[in-house]
């Protein structure tokens, strides 16, 4: 059987504007924001829409960002984007065939509203919030979604989430109406199944090293949740999943977590170790394949996914494991407990954390560890205090910045600034190795 083949064409958007008919002319994208507003109004738990453009280094604060998604387009018949969520599309049953997916390149659809959870964040589009955050270098079309009185906050968010997942498929719709001759392509192969010719195990010392990913997704309830495939994370076991199921948006974010190392949609969209194992995949290393698992929150449940996401990751024969985390504090247990058991096959492991080592950097890191624990790689202090200038703009509402996770009663200055953790700035120091902060040991 040949491996599952997508070929990833990036369309590259340079600039956003409002104007009929949606099209993408010249690297510009022009938006009907009165079609576009009419479809996101017709959801009844939808009371209004409001829509804002934020380009890089303009004087623009968004806030509180719910999520960022990457508008994208599957060209394979049966197999949309999102899967789960607007078709009831199966993985076990439908499975995803070779073929091609479209991104537009340098654009996202944020979601943003009345708040939800007190975990939600800001991106600065200028200034010196922007270097902590990927998004401060995108196009944004901002939804400011307000929903109907009365809504609960599970509700809330679903709703608000939804709203972004039907923007970003209403763009990317209207763009391919008229598919620009303008694209940069890229051809990713899924990595075989163990056993095969291909793939024959273990390198034991010849040949290359085959890399195992366990990719261990938020899912503890309480606004704090995962989405695969439409289904709730956290009510599924540890599961094998195909690598490019990622860029179709089988991953989906309901978090409302600390907005640092959230993982919105297009974080897993564009998951870069994913991505850089897939590109590596039969040049210095073999991909031995990726497998998902939940962070649960009672002792029991945590213990089970381990045990099942370990012996999942064993019988992919590999000799090295790479562990990333969403999330902090109740997790990390969850990522050592994966460590240690996978240590326990005999296969190495690498971990991706961030850090909450205290304004000063002093204290523990970590609120759980382990002694097989010993290749971690650091992306970053959540609790350095960082002073952001006023902002010209504030698309959102930046009242919400004292109440917010990394922020305090103390946080609005003299001056305008405001001085908050780096905790309540998207992205900042995400577990996925998107931005540049880490630290070295000494």
């Amino acid at each position: 059987m040949q491996p599952v083949t997508h070929l990833w064409r990036k369309i590259p958007v340079s600039d956003l504007g409002f104007s009929s008919p949606t099209r993408l002319e010249d690297g510009k994208l022009s938006i009907d924001i009165d079609e576009l507003t009419g479809l996101l109004q017709s959801d009844p738990n939808v009371r209004e829409a409001r829509l804002a453009i934020a380009r890089p280094g303009e004087s623009v604060r968004i806030i509180p960002v719910k999520d960022v998604i990457e508008p994208r387009l599957s060209l394979i018949p049966g197999v949309p984007v999102f899967p789960g969520v607007f078709s009831a599309w199966n993985p076990d049953v439908d499975g995803i065939a070779s073929g091609e997916i479209v991104s537009l390149s340098g654009m996202v659809v944020t979601t943003v509203g009345s708040i939800v959870g007190f975990q939600e964040g800001l991106i600065d589009m200028s200034g010196p919030g922007a270097r902590y955050s990927l998004f401060s270098g995108k196009l944004h079309l901002v939804l400011d979604v307000t929903v109907r009185e009365g809504m609960g906050r599970h509700d809330h968010e679903r709703t608000v989430r939804l709203a972004g997942l039907k923007a970003s498929n209403y763009i990317a719709g209207s763009v391919m109406k008229h598919p620009p001759r303008t694209d940069i392509r890229e051809t990713l192969v899924n990595p075989e199944s163990p056993g095969s010719p291909a793939s024959p195990g273990r390198a034991g010392g010849k040949g290359k090293p085959r890399i195992a990913y366990l990719y261990m997704l938020q899912s503890q309830g309480l606004l704090h949740d995962t989405y695969y495939c439409g289904v709730d994370v956290k009510t599924m076991p540890p599961r094998r999943i195909l690598p490019t199921e990622a860029l179709f948006g089988a991953i989906l974010s309901g978090n409302c977590v600390s907005a640092c190392d959230k993982n919105t949609t297009y974080h897993h969209q564009n998951n870069p170790i994913l991505l850089d194992l897939l590109r590596r995949h039969g040049t210095d290393l073999e991909f031995a394949g990726c497998v998902i698992t939940n962070e649960n929150v009672t002792l029991g449940d945590k213990q089970r996914s381990s045990t099942l996401a370990a012996e999942l990751v064993a019988s992919l024969v590999p000799d090295g494991v790479i562990i990333s985390k969403e999330g902090f504090g109740n997790p990390d247990a969850d990522l050592m407990m994966n460590c240690s058991k996978i240590e326990a096959h005999g296969i190495k492991t690498v971990l991706l954390t961030d850090e909450f080592a205290g304004q000063a950097g002093a204290s523990q890191s970590l609120v759980d560890t382990h002694p097989k624990a010993d290749a971690i790689v650091s992306t970053g202090n959540a609790n350095e205090v960082t002073v952001l200038p006023p902002m010209e703009k504030v698309i959102g509402d930046d009242r919400v910045i004292t109440t917010l996770a990394g922020g305090s009663s103390k946080s609005r200055l003299p001056d305008g600034s405001i001085a908050i953790e780096l905790q309540a700035l998207i992205g900042s120091t995400n577990q996925l190795g998107f931005e540049r902060l880490s630290s070295r040991f000494k």
